[in-house]
């Protein structure tokens, strides 16, 4: 039944028609390697500011993400597919307490364009076209639907903005800025992430 719900959403749809899924994906998933900056703010419902950090990421494909924070304290951290580490400054420590499997693959697969893997854990709306997207993934599976009220990610030829609202009311913005596509990486980079 949702599967013909579906197909009758994009039928009608004309936004759907001007910029599909698997143009999303291919679009994403083109670069070798994107990086920039972020800045992420964090609206707890017990806090009246929102909790601000800022720094530097690397995606490099089919590899993981560096996400290396520079304010307001240095923290770098790299996300793979076996798992979060932690730079101590000598070596990547693995933190058990930093997440689970399917935090990382979700976020994984928010910034790197990976919708299938989404779409077993999210209903995906995509509307607008490939310089100006916005895709909203609405939890349907138990675990997410406990976490997420839904999440929002738009975009262009890049992701620029993810938007994760909780359930428990609050809610996290992270904004890429600066964004470049195979560009060189640095070493601590390259090191990182091969």
């Amino acid at each position: 039944m949702r599967i013909l719900l579906t197909i009758c959403l994009l039928w009608l749809s004309p936004l759907t028609w001007a910029f599909s899924e698997n143009e999303l994906i291919t679009l994403l998933q083109t670069p070798q390697n994107v990086q920039g900056d972020f800045t992420q703010q964090r609206f707890l419902k017990s806090l009246n500011k929102p909790i601000t950090t800022q720094g530097k990421f690397v995606l490099l494909a089919q590899k993981g993400l560096l996400w290396q924070m520079e304010k307001p304290f240095t923290n770098q951290l790299r996300v793979k597919k076996d798992g979060i580490m932690q730079w101590d400054g000598k070596q990547w420590v693995a933190n058990g307490k930093m997440g689970q499997a399917e935090q990382i693959s979700l976020f994984l697969g928010l910034l790197s364009g990976d919708i299938s893997g989404l779409k077993t854990q999210f209903d995906a709306m995509l509307v607008g076209e490939a310089k100006n997207w916005s895709l909203t993934l609405t939890p349907s599976s138990l675990l997410m639907k406990q976490i997420f009220n839904h999440i929002e990610i738009q975009g262009d030829s890049v992701v620029k903005t993810i938007v994760l609202d909780e359930k428990q009311g609050d809610k996290t913005q992270i904004h890429f800025d600066n964004v470049q596509q195979n560009q060189p990486l640095t070493a601590f980079a390259q090191a990182a992430l091969e």
